[in-house]
């Protein structure tokens, strides 16, 4: 990654190409998921302190995967707000199984 992407278009691939082997999406899936439920907690509940957990959790599961399964630099320290938005476009295209030809397109075996 010598320059910079300009777009989430071009951003896409890439992330994918970061997140190759299926046990870093599968982390990736457990962090964003216990988001989704911390954020859920805290409306229903009205405990908005529960928030404060929702980076430690999305982060921690995904690091763990980058680090130790992946060996790559996790794309959040270059494109943050991009990579918060793939990561919930990764899970939605997996919750509703659609992310296989993403994954093909972007040159990723399953």
């Amino acid at each position: 990654m010598s320059e910079r992407m300009q777009s989430f278009a071009e951003f896409w691939p890439f992330y994918l190409r970061e997140h190759a082997r299926p046990l870093t999406r599968a982390l990736h899936y457990v962090g964003t998921t216990l988001v989704v439920l911390i954020a859920i907690y805290a409306l229903f509940t009205g405990r908005w302190l529960a928030l404060l957990l929702m980076p430690l959790a999305g982060y921690f599961f995904a690091w763990i995967a980058h680090f130790t399964v992946e060996h790559n630099r996790p794309a959040t320290f270059t494109y943050p707000g991009w990579s918060l938005l793939a990561d919930f476009r990764m899970w939605g295209l997996w919750l509703t199984g659609r992310l296989g030809p993403e994954l093909d397109k972007a040159g990723v075996g399953k």
